[in-house]
Formats: C-alpha cells, sequence, structure tokens
C-alpha cells in the first residue's frame, strides 16, 4: 500500500487529537500462527488442558501477538505517512486476551517534534488496546517518524509551476 491523499502528514496531527480503529477478534488460529511465527510455544497459549492449571482457566494469547494485532488496527486510524516505528517508550500488559476477544485500539498523538530540516517529525502516541467490554488490556506510548508536507524551496513559484502542463514545460536547452 502506498500513501494516498488520505494519509496525514506530520503538518496535519495536533496534540491531543485522539482515533479509534474498527474491531477484531482474536481467533485461535492467531495464536497458533503467533506461537509458530514468535518460536513462543509457552503452554499458557497453545496447550488447553496446562491452561486450566492457570488462574484464567484457558489460553490467552501472547501478549506481544496482541501488540501486533494493535499495530495493524492503527495502520489506519488515523491514516498517517508512517516512515518508521522508533521506540516503545513503555508498554504495560494490564489484561488477558482470549481466542473470541474482539479488540479495538485508541490512538492519542501525546508529543511533536520536528526533525530532518522540516522534511520529517517524530510523533509520541499513547495506544490503548481495548476489549470488547471496554477494558483496557494494554497501553503505552510508542512513537513514529512522520512524513512533513513538502518545503516550498525559496525563488520558487510553485503554483505557477503546478498549473503549468509538463509538456509546456521548457527543456534546459529551451526546447518545448
Amino acid at each position: 500500500m502506498s500513501f494516498s491523499s488520505a494519509h496525514l502528514y506530520f503538518d496535519d496531527l495536533e496534540l491531543g487529537q485522539e482515533w479509534a480503529s474498527g474491531g477484531r477478534t482474536v481467533t485461535e488460529a492467531d495464536i497458533v500462527n503467533f506461537a509458530g511465527f514468535s518460536g513462543d510455544f509457552n503452554p499458557i497459549h497453545i496447550d488447553h488442558e496446562f491452561a486450566k492449571t492457570t488462574p484464567f482457566r484457558r489460553p490467552i494469547a501472547h501478549g506481544f501477538g496482541v501488540f501486533s494485532i494493535a499495530s495493524g488496527l492503527g495502520v489506519m486510524s488515523p491514516p498517517v505517512r508512517t516512515l518508521a516505528l522508533l521506540k516503545v517508550r513503555y508498554w504495560d500488559f494490564k489484561l488477558p486476551v482470549f481466542a473470541g476477544d474482539t479488540v479495538h485500539s485508541v490512538c492519542r498523538v501525546v508529543e511533536k517534534t520536528v526533525r530532518g530540516r522540516g522534511r520529517r517529525g517524530e510523533v509520541a502516541w499513547y495506544r490503548g488496546v481495548l476489549n470488547q467490554d471496554g477494558k483496557v488490556v494494554q497501553e503505552g506510548e510508542i512513537v513514529t517518524l512522520i512524513e512533513c508536507r513538502p518545503l516550498a524551496r525559496p525563488g520558487r513559484d510553485t503554483d505557477a509551476e503546478a498549473d503549468t502542463p509538463a509538456a509546456a514545460v521548457p527543456s534546459p536547452n529551451g526546447a518545448v
């Protein structure tokens, strides 16, 4: 997927703005696939008989699996011109998530810092992952690198250039 005109620039974001994603139901297949992908075959995630002996009484989803699902939910909530995830400032795993739970994410702009001589900026986001009961199951702060609007170059009339069809722009040797 490439960026579209719907994707927000760093400049479009304001402190305190908040978005909520749609929901996504966590499945047993998600849990098994994450175990295979990550190599985390802890029985609390994949062994129903073992899980019966735990306080949860059934397998729970991997914490980082839920973090990853929330990351995917946040891709379009909001749609932003993200260049990179820079860091996770902190992350709290508060409640278990089970197969059959539906989670969604809440995302809020916490801090903005211009970088790269105005070509990009760092955004600190609060991210909360909530279950179908509205309970926060995970939350924390992440920092991403976001593209800024292109800077106008001094001495160039960008409006006139934008209105000029490409075929009519003279080449460096003067030909049209």
